[in-house]
């Protein structure tokens, strides 16, 4: 049976209908934060509203406290949980194909193959981009891209608000800040106690950093300061093909390597992130996680080519900010 050039644009829609799983697996492996916000149950869709609400706690139950006998308790209202709000962001990447293209992968096992040769690209490309956002503020495109970590664990928390929430007036809403020299930052004699004193900044009994992001710089320092039979590996995660150390029971991965500074995806050049995943969690929408736009055709109205468009809709969230910390070796 002939196979339908006209129906390329649907063949298009399903084949990224059937690939959304996969599509947003392979984003979701393609960085160590996601990996671990998948594991720790911290991705989750929204299903719709103006905003993305992150409920938060805080501040402690005023009502706590000792007693005796008959002694009156506290019952008053105690307002300790609020919500940081998060604007939606959308991405998007368009799968192109030519009425030229069309006519030449005229067997329907060539248009299958040409298909899938142009959404890995696509898939990649996704990747990619959404990776380069989780370490954003939030500002590039105008203010469309990913409010990442650059918004969530800045080097001046205070600077501008976060979530709709003002650091300057909240302190619970500061993150930790280790702000060096690259002289003293980058040196491996030095590196180590650094990390410890703004590790001890941000443990709250069980609650400590369990992910630490860096760029290649600080990386080497790292390992610099390392002696031979301390370099303990985490094997989960370096299975998955992420290079990894530890600190203190933190995994330490590399997310620089060919990248210059943020130019590409990846932490920016001379900073760590000292990240809890409990506090941390991605968004995407229940509807828009790495889907066709819609299953219509898309014809150029003044070229011979029809296009789908593989469509992601969300934010990267926080929850407590005060959980989250940021070595910087550019003060």
């Amino acid at each position: 049976m002939a196979f339908a050039n006209a129906n390329i644009s649907d063949i298009i829609a399903t084949t990224i209908e059937s690939r959304t799983r996969q599509i947003a697996d392979n984003v979701t492996n393609n960085n160590a934060l996601l990996m671990k916000l998948d594991k720790k149950g911290r991705i989750k869709t929204f299903s719709g509203g103006y905003k993305i609400l992150q409920e938060l706690s805080f501040a402690e139950n005023s009502n706590a406290g000792w007693y005796s006998g008959y002694d009156l308790l506290p019952v008053g209202v105690s307002d300790v949980i609020s919500a940081a709000e998060y604007d939606i962001k959308q991405a998007a990447v368009p799968v192109v194909i030519s009425g030229l293209e069309m006519l030449q992968n005229s067997g329907k096992e060539k248009m299958i193959d040409l298909l899938e040769a142009r959404l890995e690209v696509a898939e990649s490309t996704m990747a990619n981009l959404i990776t380069g956002g989780l370490y954003s503020d939030g500002t590039a495109a105008g203010g469309k891209q990913i409010d990442g970590l650059n918004a969530a664990v800045p080097v001046d928390p205070t600077a501008a608000p976060y979530g709709g929430i003002d650091g300057a007036t909240f302190t619970f809403w500061q993150n930790a800040v280790s702000d060096q020299t690259a002289a003293d930052g980058l040196d491996p004699t030095k590196i180590q106690g650094f990390w410890n004193l703004l590790w001890a900044d941000l443990v709250r009994g069980q609650d400590r950093p369990d992910l630490i992001m860096t760029d290649t710089t600080v990386w080497n320092a790292y390992i610099s300061s390392l002696q031979a039979q301390q370099r303990f590996t985490n094997t989960e995660t370096a299975d998955a093909g992420f290079a990894t150390l530890k600190f203190m029971d933190a995994d330490v991965c590399l997310d620089g390597g060919i990248y210059n500074g943020n130019n590409g995806s990846g932490a920016q050049a001379g900073t760590a992130y000292f990240l809890n995943t409990n506090y941390i969690h991605y968004r995407p929408h229940a509807d828009r996680n790495m889907v066709p736009l819609s299953p219509n055709k898309r014809y150029a109205t003044n070229q011979d080519a029809e296009v789908q468009i593989m469509a992601w809709a969300g934010n990267l969230t926080t929850s407590g900010r005060q959980f989250q910390g940021r070595y910087d070796a550019n003060g």
